[in-house]
């Protein structure tokens, strides 16, 4: 396993995986171009990688214009090998390093998503879009904080 810094060249790759989760899907994968996830990983924000034998297992993007944590996805067959949580910490450790403002998302109720997320000492505050559960990690909380 490599996990490094998202590259635009990976895009193609990226979409792939975030097309075949089995949760959070895309009622729309239109919904999510190319150009967006360039955006968010050369302008908006930075993104990471775990490749495996030259593909792409799974994909980190953080957002510093909204302070938002807008992708964390591993293909659904290598769930459970520890993919997202480096590339959460890795995500999590650069954000915070950028700024000291409390980065949130948003994930579905019942979800292993929400799981993870709980695990990893997020704090639900309430509801966000279509009935999704926002969490949110304050800087002290991340550096400070004792989960795992």
């Amino acid at each position: 396993m490599i996990f490094r810094t998202a590259r635009v060249e990976d895009i193609p790759q990226i979409q792939i995986v975030r097309h075949a989760v089995k949760e959070n899907t895309l009622s729309d994968p239109a919904l999510v171009s190319d150009q967006d996830c360039a955006d968010y990983i050369t302008v908006r924000g930075k993104g990471w990688v775990c490749e495996i034998n030259g593909q792409i297992a799974g994909f980190a993007i953080a957002d510093l214009q909204e302070n938002n944590i807008w992708a964390l996805f591993v293909r659904p067959e290598l769930e459970g090998k520890g993919i997202g949580k480096r590339l959460h910490d890795t995500m999590l450790d650069w954000y915070f390093a950028q700024t000291q403002n409390t980065v949130w998302l948003g994930t579905a109720p019942g979800t292993r998503a929400e799981q993870f997320y709980r695990k990893s000492g997020w704090q639900e505050t309430g509801i966000h879009g279509k009935g999704e559960i926002r969490f949110e990690m304050p800087y002290q909380l991340w550096r400070f904080g004792s989960f795992g």
